[in-house]
């Protein structure tokens, strides 16, 4: 009862009821990637009349973070490529790092040196900051 809820109220939890719905009439499934995202065009290909191309989407495993989508998938999604990582042979670029969960609002948050609220002191920089004074 409780994931039948949440799937009905909240869209961040994953897919609703009506994507759900939507997937299983219209969808066709392209492929998986390594951590469980399911990925979506319209079925044969059809080209959607308002858009002018197919539709293309994603049902995330577990929460709906957009930064959880691999490159190649992503391309995919954006139309940047024609050809899903599935049906080729996709490896990364060198130069492509791993996915890293977007760490703002947590412990893990990039503190960059001289952030307000990094740790320690901040640095002086040559002339040190001077606060603006209105005259009068």
């Amino acid at each position: 009862m409780k994931l039948f809820l949440l799937r009905f109220f909240t869209w961040w939890n994953g897919a609703t009821l009506n994507t759900l719905w939507h997937t299983r009439r219209h969808g066709e499934l392209v492929g998986e990637d390594e951590a469980g995202n399911l990925y979506y065009r319209t079925r044969g290909g059809k080209i959607d009349p308002a858009l002018g191309f197919e539709r293309r989407w994603v049902i995330y495993n577990g929460l709906s973070e957009a930064s959880a989508t691999p490159p190649g998938w992503n391309g995919w999604l954006h139309h940047t490529v024609d050809v899903a990582p599935s049906e080729e042979d996709y490896r990364p670029k060198p130069w492509e790092m791993p996915h890293m969960a977007n760490p703002t609002g947590t412990r893990a948050a990039i503190r960059p040196k001289g952030s307000t609220i990094g740790l320690g002191r901040r640095q002086a920089s040559a002339g040190d900051y001077q606060a603006w004074r209105p005259e009068g």
